[in-house]
């Protein structure tokens, strides 16, 4: 090792939970906050009632699908291959790989808003969109994919600082847009301050505007500040050696995200025979499912550097203790939402709405998967893990297993045997149980070891 500074070694030193709370903590409370924004802006479209709910209740997918491919299956294996290059004393390697994440963040943009032209509206009416419905969730969408390079530029580079093992200063950047979207989205959405009313469309535009500077800020430093890793001028080129080192993690990832949204998608087009009322419902209660993911990515980014670090350093037995150490807190932290809101289902869906229909479609929600929360956060937390650890091939399998159970089971109990909505989220719930079960099994049995 011939190249550690004091950050590095830091990671394959120091006592693992106490690290790992330090280092997740930035990270927990920036997505914690970047959810209360998330939620704010549903509160914003649920004043303008039903039918925007239910158009945001058909995009939020897409969006999250967007996020979770930039800064999670993508950016894990960025963060994963640039702490294993410093984990073994190469920080000309994990310069070099900096500049690679930059040209697959621009790919990865262009590639969605190429197959949502080519196939977005279909895709859309698949779900159950039509009439007002349809139109407003095409407005968010035109709006959102055609800034979608910012969207993917502040999910890698974020990745960049975290496989460096520097969690504060991406964190502070997200608590900064935070402070920025709420109120700009109320006055977009709703017309404050004299501002013209853009309803659904003033969400996705306050997307676009936070993602574009906080991007650049973080852009910014890793070419004039004082860091770890910088986007030098002498490491800039592309090879196809540092393509796959990133991409033999992010591509089979990048499954791991498309079947969890895809799950939800599929579920979304299933409740929409309910009715409209069950589909603004169940994307009150699904929202919160999604929220999970990026609480659960505060304690999952540290997880990807930390396994990543040691990994490299060739510290398996260190590596393995961190998995269980961040997947026992994730457990915990998703779990105890879930049970809180199985019994107290009112605390989140009453936020939103209050028509009866759309409120008892929420609660049943709520009810039914609640409890299995635990199993999410142990299944997603272990995934980000696994990225470091460059080996994701069992919770892939899981996630595979999951849609398998959750979306087959839905569709024969609903089209076949006309099934209710709550055999439906009882699929739903079970496909969540296999996969934090399969996954944490995979990692019990040696998987990063291969």
């Amino acid at each position: 090792m011939n190249d550690i500074d004091p950050r590095t070694r830091m990671l394959l030193e120091a006592p693992p939970f106490p690290l790992l709370l330090r280092l997740a903590s930035p990270n927990a409370a920036a997505f914690f906050v970047q959810a209360a924004v998330s939620m704010a802006e549903v509160w914003y479209i649920g004043r303008l009632g039903t039918i925007p709910l239910a158009s945001i209740a058909l995009v939020f997918p897409l969006l999250m699908l967007m996020q979770m491919m930039s800064g999670g299956a993508l950016g894990g294996a960025v963060a994963s291959s640039v702490a294993r290059a410093l984990g073994s004393g190469r920080r000309d390697r994990a310069e070099r790989a900096a500049w690679h994440a930059i040209g697959i963040a621009i790919v990865g943009a262009l590639s969605f808003l190429a197959a949502f032209v080519i196939g977005g509206e279909q895709f859309l009416r698949a779900l159950g969109g039509e009439g007002e419905i349809l139109d407003g969730a095409m407005a968010y969408c035109w709006v959102v994919f055609l800034g979608s390079p910012f969207i993917w530029l502040m999910g890698i580079v974020g990745a960049i600082y975290r496989g460096t093992g520097n969690m504060q200063f991406p964190a502070s950047l997200m608590l900064l847009s935070a402070a920025i979207q709420v109120p700009l989205s109320g006055t977009l959405i709703l017309g404050w301050f004299g501002v013209p009313a853009l309803g659904i469309l003033g969400a996705a535009v306050s997307v676009i505007v936070v993602s574009a500077l906080i991007s650049t800020i973080m852009i910014g430093r890793l070419v004039f500040g004082d860091v770890t890793v910088k986007l030098a001028r002498h490491a800039f080129g592309f090879e196809r050696e540092y393509f796959h080192d990133i991409l033999k993690v992010a591509l089979p990832a990048s499954l791991s995200p498309v079947l969890t949204v895809l799950t939800i998608m599929s579920l979304t087009g299933l409740v929409s025979r309910f009715g409209p009322e069950a589909l603004a419902g169940y994307g009150i209660g699904s929202r919160l499912e999604f929220l999970l993911v990026p609480l659960v990515f505060g304690i999952g980014a540290a997880m990807t550097s930390m396994v990543g670090i040691n990994i490299g350093a060739g510290q398996i037995d260190r590596a393995e203790r961190i998995g269980w150490l961040g997947a026992s807190t994730a457990g915990v932290l998703a779990g105890s939402i879930g049970i809180v809101l199985a019994f107290m289902p009112e605390l989140w869906v009453d936020l939103f709405a209050d028509d009866p229909a759309t409120v008892a479609a929420g609660v049943r929600y709520m009810q039914v998967l609640g409890p299995f929360y635990v199993f999410q956060g142990i299944g997603l937390s272990l995934y980000f893990a696994s990225q470091g650890a460059g080996n994701v091939s069992w919770p892939v399998i899981a996630t595979i297993l999951r849609f398998v159970i959750a979306v087959g089971g839905a569709a024969v109990g609903v089209l076949l045997f006309d099934g209710s909505l709550t055999m439906l989220f009882a699929f739903a719930a079970s496909g969540m149980f296999v996969y934090g079960v399969v996954t944490a099994a995979s990692v019990w049995l040696g998987a990063w070891r291969r």
